[in-house]
């Protein structure tokens, strides 16, 4: 029996899966691990921390599937994108991974783009905190003692790769991630790189998605119970693996994920930057391709956060409880903004609110308005990628919150177009990692091995509340609006 495995290290969990050469799923796992947030805005976590989840989801596949773990020929990679993790010269880290949705660096991003006024042209989006170079000159400026001992910088799936190959590589998607990263010629940006400070011997080789990026190595082999010397594949940041495991390969294909973080994301041919739209514009993990994204700091973790505040402990009840009493938008509206926010807003101090509570409103409101809250979101974002010329007529739905009908049928509404939900979505950027281990190790065509999954469902919009959904947008935007005046005028006025 020949496998493949996919590695997705996510936000809160790390996810593998073993499929077959008809890519037929044959085992898989989740094993979780913390985020750190040691002050307000920051969000860290422990790059071994992810080393530690991979190596027992691979000792839970191997105990439940033992042939199958055996047969594994190549691997691939996927992860959550922009998140930094530096290095010193024995290749260990310096210091936590600084992740994507870490508000700090605000003022950094300010800094790069006098440096850098053409940043959006050359690296596919305006400078934000979320992305890597931001983080950098941070730690330049505010850790200088770390900054200084950098031998090597590189992302969450690569610092899984320097433990099972020794290699320090990128592949193009997640460099695509860093702002450090020319689009366009799909290499490292001189300026940027020297922009905030580095070198570029301090980088990872780059290599396409669907190349070997290195072979595992004999004790890392011997301790995992896996054949010294297989591939290992470039794969990608969960954006392009998230593309590559629904086959969104050519123009016009699309799909919409709803994991910690939400993305809006449209396949491309050629790369066509719409800056000021807030749009990204990255490189795919498949060569000659790229995709555009709207980028959301809040996905399904609202939800996540809300159940918690409200003491509910089983998620599928509640949403059963909304789905009995569903017949029109919540009249509670909900600013899902916990972490700030990229797409189409570029705020990291954005922050979130109920509004319209009264004495009459029920939990079952409030957790419905946190499902349209998301949904609105997704509606900027679509409109977003619309005015870039990105349209997608019949988005996928990816994701966590794929899994929810409810959640889907509301999303379809206020988006007004209709969801396509796939047999096996929630494998996700893990499917689409082990695809690009099938690509590197066998030669394949990506036509052939990126195919759309089959569909489950085709979910249409509510024709009913199309117009109703469409008023509470522009309540919506003007909470957003709202929220921001308040901020900025107790900022003016010296108020913590």
């Amino acid at each position: 029996m020949t496998t493949y495995l996919g590695i997705d290290v996510g936000t809160t969990a790390v996810k593998t899966i073993v499929i077959d050469e008809d890519q037929t799923l044959l085992a898989s796992a989740s094993v979780p691990h913390p985020i750190l947030s040691p002050v307000p805005g920051a969000r860290e976590q422990e790059p071994d921390a992810w080393l530690a989840a991979v190596e027992q989801s691979l000792a839970e596949i191997r105990q439940a599937a033992p042939d199958a773990y055996a047969g594994i020929a190549a691997i691939g990679l996927s992860g959550q994108m922009h998140s930094l993790v530096t290095l010193g010269a024995d290749h260990r880290p310096l210091r936590n991974a600084i992740l994507w949705n870490d508000g700090r660096g605000a003022a950094e991003c300010a800094e790069l783009t006098a440096a850098v006024p053409d940043i959006a042209e050359i690296t596919g989006v305006i400078a934000m905190p979320g992305l890597s170079a931001g983080k950098v000159l941070w730690l330049k400026n505010h850790e200088p003692e770390v900054f200084a001992r950098i031998a090597a910088v590189m992302l969450a799936k690569d610092y899984v790769r320097l433990w099972l190959t020794g290699e320090v590589v990128t592949d193009m998607s997640d460099a695509a991630g860093t702002q450090m990263f020319d689009e366009r010629e799909r290499r490292w940006s001189d300026r940027v790189v020297a922009a905030v400070g580095l070198r570029m011997d301090q980088l990872p080789r780059l290599v396409e998605g669907t190349e070997v990026s290195g072979r595992l190595g004999a004790p890392i082999a011997d301790k995992l119970g896996l054949k010294a010397g297989i591939p290992v594949a470039g794969g990608g940041g969960d954006g392009g693996t998230g593309a590559a495991g629904i086959g969104c390969v050519e123009p016009g294909s699309g799909f919409l994920s709803l994991g910690t973080a939400g993305v809006y994301v449209a396949a491309q041919d050629r790369y066509a930057p719409k800056s000021e739209t807030l749009v990204h514009d990255f490189a795919h993990c498949i060569p000659g391709r790229w995709f555009q994204m709207g980028a959301l700091l809040n996905g399904a973790s609202p939800l996540a956060w809300t159940m918690k505040v409200l003491g509910e402990t089983d998620t599928d009840a509640a949403l059963k409880a909304v789905a009995a009493d569903y017949a029109a938008p919540s009249p509670v509206i909900f600013l899902p903004y916990l972490t700030g926010e990229r797409t189409p807003h570029n705020d990291p101090d954005a922050r979130g609110a109920f509004f319209g509570l009264d004495q009459a409103t029920t939990r079952t409101q409030m957790v419905q308005a946190v499902l349209e809250g998301v949904a609105y979101s997704l509606r900027d974002a679509q409109d977003c990628l619309d005015a870039a010329g990105a349209v997608v007529e019949r988005p996928g739905f990816l994701g966590g919150g794929s899994k929810s009908r409810l959640w889907a049928r509301i999303i379809a509404t206020v988006l007004g177009r209709p969801l396509v939900r796939y047999r096996g979505a929630d494998l996700g950027p893990a499917l689409g990692a082990a695809r690009m281990a099938i690509i590197a190790a066998t030669g394949a065509s990506v036509t052939a091995v990126c195919t759309a999954p089959e569909e489950e469902e085709t979910i249409m919009p509510d024709a009913a509340l199309v117009d109703a959904y469409a008023d509470r947008q522009a309540v919506f935007r003007a909470l957003y609006k709202a929220e921001r005046g308040v901020r900025e005028a107790r900022a003016s006025s010296g108020a913590a």
